[in-house]
């Protein structure tokens, strides 16, 4: 499968998450039940567009310090960036917070931020924490388990692994979607078939959502409303 277009990746962002969750109940069936995150997630830029991307994944902890002295965690965090400006664009890095609980030290904030942005990514997804929201780069989106106020020891553990977050699982590379309401993954091969199944759904919806907003509404009116709609193809 080879990678989407620019236009491609423009009209799968077009979509709301829940919208693109929609379409791939319909392109790809068995994902009714997998493949999205199932618990809350805190947006921290709600008025941002919904991002799209290839995931670069990684895992961290922030409760105890990192067992590698300080200069080998140095080549590491360089090893990690060379990694997250490599792959295709644009990227969304998805980290997983393996303290129990999770959250107690950020990774995201601003400088972080501001390095991820000049690296092509266009947000991050995580179950950890985040913190200098007013700061973070401009655009950035961030979508976390939680806010908080302290990076305490956080490091990372390794990168480049298939990585779990509130219930979806996400291998490197992968083609994520995400926005307010939570993240998605979109299967490659079906990808360009999201946008048009998403159209055949809202024009369906809108003959539904227009008889229920129509003044008199009639069970007899939303019968013939679900029957028009199923006419749409």
């Amino acid at each position: 499968m080879t990678e989407l277009t620019e236009a491609e990746l423009a009209a799968l962002q077009a979509l709301d998450t829940p919208t693109v969750c929609n379409a791939l109940e319909v392109v790809a069936p068995e994902r009714r039940r997998y493949g999205f995150t199932t618990k809350p997630l805190v947006c921290a830029r709600p008025a941002l567009a919904p991002m799209v991307g290839y995931a670069r994944t990684a895992r961290i902890r922030a409760k105890t310090a990192s067992a590698l002295d300080a200069a080998r965690m140095r080549q590491q965090r360089l090893d990690y960036y060379a990694y997250v400006e490599g792959g295709p664009r644009p990227s969304i890095v998805v980290i997983q917070d393996l303290d129990d609980p999770p959250g107690i030290g950020a990774f995201w904030g601003e400088v972080q931020s501001n390095i991820h942005k000049g690296l092509g990514c266009s947000g991050t997804i995580t179950d950890g924490s985040v913190r200098d929201i007013p700061d973070a780069a401009e655009g950035f989106q961030m979508i976390a388990g939680m806010v908080g106020p302290s990076h305490a020891f956080v490091h990372l553990v390794d990168f480049d692994v298939e990585v779990s977050i509130h219930g979806m699982d996400v291998a490197p590379g992968a083609l994520v979607h995400a926005d307010r309401h939570g993240a998605v993954v979109i299967p490659l091969a079906v990808a360009r078939e999201v946008p048009d199944a998403a159209a055949l759904i809202a024009r369906r919806e809108a003959v539904i959502i227009g008889a229920a907003q129509a003044p008199g509404l009639t069970m007899a009116k939303l019968k013939q409303a679900f029957g028009n709609a199923d006419d749409i193809h």
